[in-house]
């Protein structure tokens, strides 16, 4: 069980899973509200805003696997709240995939 733990019910997958809700809640509004025809962008293929979330999120997996493989996710900051919140440099590949997503989202 101890190889497991790493598992647990944390801060950062709390907000992951309610970022994903969100996002989710946002393009079932979306398409609901404005419905979209497919667009072709660099990858010179027909894609919609279902197909785009879907890259977007195989990309942050692969960003945040290859951190973990080649960085690690050592402690960078700890934010003194009460005892102190540590800050492992994980952040850093969220912010990338962040970035990617709205990459991928302006050009695909």
């Amino acid at each position: 069980m101890e190889n497991v733990a790493w598992m647990a019910w944390t801060p950062p997958t709390a907000i992951f899973f309610c970022a994903l809700a969100t996002t989710l809640a946002v393009m079932t509004w979306l398409a609901v509200r404005y419905p979209e025809a497919e667009r072709v962008g660099v990858l010179r293929i027909p894609t919609t805003r279902g197909d785009r979330l879907f890259i977007s999120l195989i990309m942050a997996a692969l960003i945040h696997l290859a951190w973990i493989g080649f960085v690690g996710t050592d402690t960078i900051a700890t934010i003194p709240i009460g005892e102190g919140i540590e800050l492992p440099s994980l952040w850093l590949a969220t912010v990338i995939s962040l970035a990617s997503a709205v990459a991928i989202f302006r050009t695909v």
